[in-house]
């Protein structure tokens, strides 16, 4: 696997470092993906979000009930309306995650070399001395000296408000505890997670199970966050799962990689979902901190190569309390972006952050200026020889379309789609410039009534990187020739000059079918 570094056009000229950016209506071609929460869930900044580039809404429902989260996606509808920014849902299940209650609320001190002890017993109250739980089984899996770490939910790993624990010994179905660390537990919610310790914890609870059929089916969920997926057969699962649900059964599974055990199964794990989240708070605790950036760059390459869209969190903790990142930070989120991200989630960030809107403004930012100066034709080389020959048929229409667009210096790419499989091919070579997606509507039945399809398809390509969709008139449908073709095109033509991407004397390479064939084709702008 080529090391990152080998991913930076030479040479990097220094007076593009000191050039202003300038403002294009696509902030970025690496997506966004907003966590929505307390600071960020009113009409007005959920309104900046979109307009700072976030392309997806996440919500997580390891707290707060349905009911909170509705009025926070309805929210988001009004301002999809308003801003005219398409937006996909991510619903994010709490899976196998083990919390730490804390009803009252008040702050917990724990002090350095003190005792604390961990209880199922939810009766009690959460203090300095003692913590319930909501696992029974914790005691079973552990054992003198193993590790635990407690924190606030979506912790940002600061030592002040996060405590490392040592266990000393197993008391029954308690687990005493040696604190290694002062810190302050501040909230209602924290997240306990046990290192390299298998937990016998289903990775889709009942009540995940109960949400995905009510909130989920609802409000017709575009992606589904897998939390704590550790093997193949739990993507399998819940995908068994969505299939009997109707309406969601297209609804995208991303298994979220949070522990050694999902690590050691990726490979069978990529097979088998749509998009993988590589979450770091986690795996930054279940690794040690020399072996991240390995897994991080070997499974960023994985995804890439498999044409699966990868989703990275936990790049800029300190914005949840700060206005700018720190320079570690902004030097991680482009290193993503040069590794291959598709995709930078933010969660505390812009859930309890101070400053959503300019945080993810800021990733976007970075994301554009590493996308300048990204390799793209080693890139293009690295992918068509992992692929090998003889290649598919769509693959060959895929990577032809984008070294045509390379060569002519096209400034935009038009895919012409009806399951989006088209364009996310096309995306998979990491052209330099936009693939706009038009999404051509299919009309189907359930016997009961008729409906278009395709809303899924234009929303779900908001996580792939260089992917905009554009939802076609159903009235056009995607193999029709001549007259029909023709005016679509020009209503995505228009659509692109509308945004600013498509300018007179623009060349752009139009990828569509004809009949049985698909054909790429250049076209040159005219005044």
């Amino acid at each position: 696997m080529p090391s990152s570094h080998l991913l930076l056009e030479e040479p990097i000229r220094m007076v593009s470092i000191l050039e202003p950016s300038k403002p294009s209506f696509f902030p970025a071609m690496t997506k966004i993906v907003g966590t929505l929460g307390p600071k960020s869930r009113s009409v007005e900044t959920i309104s900046g979000c979109l307009k700072a580039g976030m392309s997806v809404a996440r919500f997580d429902f390891s707290w707060h009930d349905p009911e909170y989260h509705q009025e926070t996606l309805e929210n988001l509808k009004i301002a999809v309306k308003s801003t005219k920014k398409l937006c996909a849902v991510m619903l994010d299940t709490v899976g196998a995650e083990m919390q730490v209650v804390n009803k009252s609320e008040k702050a917990i001190l724990l002090e350095l070399n003190g005792q604390v002890v961990l209880t199922p017993d939810q009766g009690q109250e959460a203090s300095s001395e003692i913590l319930p739980i909501n696992f029974d089984g914790l005691a079973k899996a552990m054992k003198e000296g193993d590790t635990i770490f407690i924190g606030q939910y979506l912790f940002t790993g600061s030592e002040t408000t996060s405590v490392w624990l040592e266990v000393s010994e197993v008391k029954g179905q308690d687990v005493v505890c040696i604190i290694k660390n002062s810190a302050t537990l501040a909230g209602s919610l924290f997240t306990l997670h046990a290192s390299q310790i298998h937990i016998d914890l289903p990775t889709l609870t009942e009540k995940d199970k109960e949400v995905i059929s009510t909130w989920g089916v609802k409000n017709k969920i575009d992606f589904l966050s897998l939390s704590y997926t550790r093997h193949a057969e739990d993507v399998r699962q819940a995908r068994e799962f969505l299939s009997k649900l109707g309406d969601i059964s297209q609804t995208q599974i991303f298994a979220k990689i949070e522990n050694v055990e999902g690590l050691n199964h990726f490979d069978e794990i990529l097979q088998e979902a749509d998009g993988i989240i590589l979450s770091r708070g986690n795996l930054g605790i279940d690794l040690p901190p020399e072996k991240v950036f390995l897994f991080q760059k070997s499974a960023l390459y994985k995804c890439n190569m498999a044409g699966k869209p990868a989703v990275l969190t936990r790049v800029v903790d300190s914005m949840t309390d700060n206005l700018r990142p720190t320079r570690a930070e902004a030097t991680d989120v482009a290193n993503a972006v040069l590794d291959g991200s598709d995709a930078i989630l933010l969660g505390a960030e812009t859930l309890r952050g101070l400053y959503p809107v300019e945080t993810i403004s800021t990733v976007g930012r970075i994301c554009s200026e590493a996308e300048k100066v990204f390799n793209q034709d080693l890139y293009f080389k690295r992918t068509v020889k992992y692929v090998g020959e003889p290649m598919t048929h769509l693959e060959s229409i895929a990577s032809s379309a984008v070294r045509a667009a390379i060569k002519v210096k096209a400034s935009i790419i038009i895919c012409f789609t009806s399951s989006g499989r088209a364009a996310r091919l096309i995306a998979k070579y990491r052209p330099t410039m936009p693939v706009l997606s038009v999404v051509i509507p299919r009309l189907k039945t359930n016997q009961l009534k008729w409906s278009f399809s395709g809303a899924f398809e234009a929303r779900q390509s908001l996580i792939v990187r260089g992917l905009f969709p554009m939802l076609a008139d159903p009235r056009h449908p995607a193999e029709s020739t001549s007259a029909t073709n023709e005016s679509i095109l020009k209503v995505a033509l228009d659509h692109g000059k509308a945004l600013g991407v498509i300018k007179s004397h623009d060349r752009v390479v139009v990828c569509q079918k004809l009949g049985d064939a698909s054909v790429v084709k250049i076209i040159e702008l005219e005044d």
